[in-house]
């Protein structure tokens, strides 16, 4: 079996973030800048928002931390979002999810600026993924994809199966794979005779926030198998949505977890903090 090393594709796509952030400076003098925004003092947020400052900062990305406490206003919020906004030095705006239970994710994400959406979780970038015309794409299911290239999986005319439904991964992740012709099937925890689905597949993606939830007699000898899952044990052993054990004999290619996925989703949040910088000083360029 081929395990799909998401390590070895990010440091890849890295590579050429920063090789691009080098380009930009050089030409024209502006260093591509993330603002990260936080509220709250969840301790797993906190740790991405460190990590996601410490890439930035290994490829020349300015990472800009706006810390927040629980308690905020949801108007506040809005605000701080505005003023990134408003701010012609930062290119990318990143809200860390999720949002404290009082305070409205929907909105607070539609209020970012398109451009800056480096998430593509604006209801602009959905619906031009949709589209079939993407600007800015959510970042794990961008990384999944970039997997499958990296190691030349075909998806035309496959049986691809996403199990999972969230905004953030499943939907988008769908459409993606649409847009590469591939058939896809959406599923979810909820779905009946789940393992039927998942047999048909000769991709199958998973998101579904269960640990190890697809067993081996859910999948077909031969597939493809991203796991997207990430779950932390009460033995603290952190495991996928797919269980490793009964499916890796089974599967052709699998991502593990962790090492996997998960590297990808930073690199391509970066990746999407370059080309939102570009684009930008494209624009202001036009303009004058």
């Amino acid at each position: 079996m081929l395990v799909l090393d998401g390590k070895a594709v990010a440091a890849g796509v890295l590579a050429g973030v920063k090789a691009g952030v080098a380009a930009l400076v050089e030409s024209a003098g502006v260093q591509p800048a993330l603002a990260v925004v936080l509220v709250g003092e969840d301790p797993a947020s906190a740790i991405y928002v460190r990590n996601k400052k410490r890439a930035a900062e290994s490829v020349g990305i300015a990472a800009r931390d706006h810390l927040h406490p629980s308690g905020l206003s949801q108007s506040a919020l809005l605000q701080a979002i505005r003023e990134i906004n408003a701010d012609p030095s930062t290119h990318g705006l990143l809200l860390q999810l999720p949002l404290p239970k009082e305070m409205d994710e929907d909105e607070a994400i539609a209020a970012i600026a398109p451009a800056k959406d480096v998430d593509g979780l604006h209801p602009m970038s959905l619906g031009a993924l949709l589209s079939g015309k993407p600007t800015m794409v959510p970042c794990t299911p961008a990384g999944c994809l970039a997997i499958l290239d990296h190691h030349h999986i075909g998806l035309e005319g496959v049986e691809a199966v996403v199990v999972g439904r969230s905004r953030l991964v499943g939907k988008p992740l769908a459409q993606l794979l649409l847009g590469r012709n591939a058939t896809v099937t959406m599923c979810h925890t909820r779905t009946r005779d789940l393992g039927a689905h998942c047999r048909r597949a000769d991709v199958l993606c998973v998101a579904a926030g269960r640990p190890r939830f697809i067993t081996g007699e859910m999948v077909k000898e031969g597939a493809v198998v991203i796991d997207v899952g990430v779950n932390r044990l009460a033995t603290g052993q952190v495991v996928g949505d797919v269980d490793w054990a009964s499916v890796s004999p089974k599967a052709r290619a699998m991502t593990p977890v962790p090492g996997g996925v998960g590297p990808m989703t930073v690199a391509m949040l970066l990746r999407n903090t370059l080309r939102a910088a570009q684009d930008q000083i494209g624009a202001a360029e036009m303009r004058a």
